[in-house]
C-alpha cells in the first residue's frame, strides 16, 4: 500500500457515518456522468465500466441500511436504491443516456438532503 492509498483509507475511516454516505453518492454521481460522457463518444466498454461502479456503490448503500432503526425511511430507500439499479441495469443494456440522468438526479436529491443534515 503506498502513501496515497493509506492517506485515502484513513481519510474514509475517520469520517463520520454521513459524511461517508456523501462520499458514496458523490462516488457514484460521479461515476454516472463518467457513463454518460462514455456514451455520448461510443465508448461502450467503459460506460459498463462506470455504470457497475456506480452500482456497487448503490448496493453497498442498500446492504448497509439499518431496517430495524431506520423504519420505514430505511425500507422508502432501500426501495429507491432498488429502483435505481434495475434502472441502471436497463440503462446500461438499452445504452439509454436518459435512463443514467433519471438515477443521477435522484442521487442528487438525496445527497443535498444528507448534506442538509450533516451540516
Amino acid at each position: 500500500m503506498n502513501g496515497v492509498d493509506i492517506y485515502q483509507q484513513t481519510t474514509i475511516s475517520t469520517q463520520n457515518k454521513g459524511r461517508l454516505i456523501i462520499m458514496l453518492y458523490d462516488g457514484a454521481i460521479r461515476f454516472l456522468r463518467q457513463a454518460i460522457r462514455d456514451l455520448e463518444v461510443n465508448d461502450y466498454a467503459a460506460k459498463g465500466r462506470n455504470i457497475s461502479k456506480a452500482q456497487d456503490v448503490i448496493l453497498e448503500l442498500n446492504t448497509v441500511l439499518d431496517m430495524e432503526a431506520g423504519g420505514e425511511i430505511a425500507q422508502n430507500l432501500r426501495s429507491l436504491y432498488n429502483f435505481m439499479l434495475r434502472h441502471l441495469s436497463q440503462a446500461n443494456l438499452k445504452c439509454d443516456t436518459q435512463m443514467v440522468r433519471e438515477v443521477v438526479s435522484l442521487l442528487e436529491d438525496l445527497n443535498q438532503s444528507w448534506r442538509a443534515i450533516t451540516s
